[in-house]
C-alpha cells in the first residue's frame, strides 16, 4: 500500500505536508505518538500481538460479541488463540475458555458470541496467541425483569487526523455504564491532509479509503489508539455505522462523494462492510449490506432499536422539493419500517418505561417543513418521517427518546409535526451528541452566536451547542430520563479539562423537557473496572505461553488443506 511521491528536484523544500505523507507510506504500522501512547509503541517494539486491543459488543440477556485482532509475527497466514471468560477482574475464576484459529482472509480478526451467560452480570475476557496474551476487557449482559435505574453514554463522528479521543479516555475512566452507544462515523474515509498538519495524527493509508484493504488500514488506524483501546475494553458497545464508515452521504445506490475513477459503488461498499464486520464486535445479520439494525431489551425499563438510515433502504437524496415530497419515499425502507413498527408496539404492549431510537441523522425539522435546511436528514424524508410520528400517535407509544450522531454538536428537541403551529403537540424528544473529534464550529465567539441565533428561530429547540466535542449521559429510571452533556474543552492535545455543559430531564409520561436540579448518581456497588495492562500483572504469567496443541494443530500450514 505504499505511496509513491516523485519530486520535481531534489532542491525542493520538504514541505511538512510532504513529510507527512512520506512517513506514512513509509510506515508497516500507523504512526503512534510516543506522548500518547507510550504502552502500545513499547509494544510494537518488542513484536505485540495484540496491538489492536480487546472489545465486546452486543450483549443480550444471555450471551456477549467478544473480539480481537491477533498481529501475526511471523507471516503466517493463519494465527491459532485461545480465549476465556471470567468471574473476576483478575481472572483466577475461569466460567468458559475455548480455542480457534483466525485467517489472513478475515484479516487475521476474532469474533465469538459466547452464549450461556447469566443476565445483569459483569464479566471478564481475555485473549492469548503466540506465547502473549492480551489486556483484560470488561463486558456486561442486559437485565431482565424488573429494572430501577440504567446508566448509558452515546457518541459519535471521532475522525482520528482532526484531533486526540479524549472523549473516548472520558468514557474509559467511567465505571458506572451499563454499555457505550456509538451512533456512526466511527472511522472517516478520507485523508484529512490537512487536518493532520495541525494534529500530526495521519490517517493510514495517507489516500482515502476506497478498497478492502484499505478500509482494512483504517480500521487497524482507529483500533491503534490507546483511548479508543481502553473505552472498548472498559464497556460493551452498541455500534451502528453512518456514511464515513463508506463514503460521504453515502445511501443503498451510492455516494455523494463516490466517483466513477474510484470504481465500482457495488465493490467498494462490499470491501467497506466487510472490513467493519471484520474490526467491529457487532452481531452479523445474513445480509449486513441491506442494513444492521438491531433490537435491544434491558428489562423493563428500556426498549432500545438501533437504526440504520444509511444501508437498510434510504432512497438516494432528493435534488429538489418535488421529489422530496414525493409519499413513497423511505429514509429506513419498508422492512426496517415495518420492523420497528412490530418493536415498538411490542415495548408499549409490555409496559417498557421508554423506547429510544439510537439512529444517525437529525429527525427534527432545522428548517419549515415547506423549507428544509438539510436533505440528507429526515427533513429530507418528510414522508417517511410522518409514517414515524402517525405510529407514536395511533398506537399511543409514549416516552419516546431519539438518539442523534453525525451533526457534531448538542442539541436537545422536542418532536412535532410542524413545531411552528401554535397548537403543535410534541410527540417525542431527541437529544443530539455532540462529536468525539470531528469539528463543529471552532470559533467559540461564533459558535454561541449560531446557537443563540437557532434558539431565537426554532421554537421546538430547548438547547444547542456548536462548539464543544463530547457524548451524551442518560441516567434512565422509571419516573424521568436525565440527558447530561459531558464536553471536553480540546481534542487539539491530550491534555484537556471536562465537565458537564448542560443537564436536562424528560419526565415520564411528557415529550418535554425541564431543567435538572443536579447531576444524576452512578449506582451504589458499580463493577469493578478491568485492570491495567496484562503485561504489568504478575499474577497473569500462568497464562503465558502458546496455544494449546489442538489449536497449534487447526493453525498448521496443512489445516484445511
Amino acid at each position: 500500500m505504499a505511496l509513491v511521491l516523485e519530486r520535481v528536484t531534489m532542491a525542493m523544500p520538504l514541505t511538512r505536508r510532504d513529510f507527512l505523507l512520506d512517513t506514512a507510506s513509509a510506515a508497516v504500522v500507523p504512526a503512534v505518538l510516543p506522548a500518547t501512547l507510550p504502552a502500545l509503541a513499547e509494544r510494537q517494539q518488542r513484536q505485540w500481538a495484540f496491538q489492536h486491543g480487546v472489545a465486546s459488543g452486543d450483549p443480550l440477556s444471555d450471551r456477549v460479541i467478544l473480539w480481537t485482532r491477533v498481529t501475526p509475527l511471523d507471516g503466517r497466514d493463519r494465527v491459532a488463540y485461545q480465549w476465556y471468560l471470567c468471574r473476576d477482574p483478575q481472572c483466577q475464576h475461569v466460567l468458559q475458555q475455548g480455542y480457534g484459529v483466525t485467517y489472513q482472509q478475515r484479516d487475521f480478526t476474532v469474533k465469538l458470541d459466547v452464549d450461556g451467560l447469566q443476565a445483569g452480570q459483569t464479566y471478564y475476557y481475555f485473549f492469548a496467541a503466540q506465547g502473549q496474551q492480551s489486556d483484560i476487557g470488561r463486558t456486561r449482559t442486559l437485565p431482565v425483569g424488573s429494572v430501577r435505574q440504567l446508566r448509558l453514554a452515546f457518541t459519535s463522528c471521532s475522525n482520528f487526523a482532526h484531533g486526540y479521543f479524549n472523549v473516548y479516555r472520558e468514557l474509559a475512566a467511567r465505571t458506572d455504564l451499563d454499555a457505550v452507544l456509538h451512533l456512526g462515523d466511527y472511522i472517516y474515509e478520507y485523508d484529512n491532509l490537512d487536518a493532520s498538519l495541525t494534529t500530526g495524527r495521519i490517517h493510514c493509508p495517507p489516500h482515502e479509503a476506497v478498497t478492502l484493504q484499505d478500509y482494512r488500514q483504517r480500521h487497524a488506524c482507529y483500533k491503534s489508539d490507546a483511548d479508543l483501546q481502553q473505552a472498548h475494553r472498559q464497556h460493551p458497545w452498541l455500534l451502528i455505522w453512518d456514511d464515513h464508515e463508506v463514503a460521504n452521504n453515502a445511501w443503498r445506490g451510492g455516494a455523494a462523494s463516490h466517483s466513477r475513477d474510484q470504481g465500482d459503488w457495488g465493490e467498494r461498499l462490499s470491501a467497506a462492510v466487510q472490513a467493519y464486520l471484520e474490526w467491529m464486535p457487532v452481531r452479523e445479520t445474513s445480509t449486513p449490506e441491506q442494513g444492521l439494525y438491531r433490537h435491544f431489551r434491558f428489562g423493563d425499563l428500556v426498549d432500545l432499536n438501533m437504526l440504520d438510515t444509511r444501508l437498510a433502504g434510504r432512497d438516494q437524496p432528493a435534488t429538489d422539493k418535488l421529489e422530496r415530497d414525493h409519499p413513497q419515499r423511505t429514509l429506513l425502507g419498508y422492512e426496517q419500517e415495518q420492523w420497528l413498527s412490530n418493536n415498538l408496539h411490542s415495548a408499549q404492549q409490555q409496559g417498557v418505561h421508554w423506547k429510544l431510537l439510537g439512529q444517525q441523522v437529525m429527525m427534527a425539522q432545522l428548517g419549515t417543513n415547506n423549507r428544509p435546511f438539510n436533505y440528507d436528514q429526515w427533513d429530507g424524508y418528510p414522508a417517511a418521517r410522518s409514517r414515524l410520528f402517525d405510529l407514536i400517535e395511533q398506537q399511543d407509544i409514549d416516552n419516546v427518546v431519539v438518539l442523534t450522531g453525525d451533526i457534531h454538536s448538542s442539541w436537545a428537541l422536542e418532536l412535532h409535526r410542524d413545531p411552528f403551529m401554535d397548537n403543535s403537540q410534541a410527540l417525542a424528544v431527541e437529544l443530539v451528541t455532540p462529536a468525539v473529534s470531528s469539528p463543529g464550529i471552532e470559533h467559540r465567539t461564533r459558535a454561541a452566536l449560531a446557537a443563540s441565533s437557532l434558539q431565537a428561530l426554532l421554537p421546538h429547540l430547548q438547547f444547542v451547542d456548536f462548539y464543544h466535542r463530547g457524548y451524551v449521559l442518560l441516567d434512565v429510571t422509571p419516573q424521568r430520563l436525565q440527558a447530561e452533556w459531558w464536553v471536553v474543552d480540546r481534542v487539539d492535545s491530550p491534555r484537556y479539562q471536562s465537565h458537564c455543559l448542560n443537564a436536562l430531564q424528560i419526565p415520564a409520561g411528557t415529550a418535554q423537557f425541564t431543567a435538572a436540579t443536579q447531576l444524576s448518581k452512578p449506582p451504589d456497588n458499580p463493577a469493578e473496572p478491568a485492570p491495567a495492562y496484562a503485561s504489568e500483572l504478575a499474577f497473569l504469567r500462568r497464562w503465558h505461553g502458546p496455544a494449546t496443541p489442538q489449536a497449534e494443530q487447526m493453525a498448521s500450514p496443512l489445516a484445511g488443506r
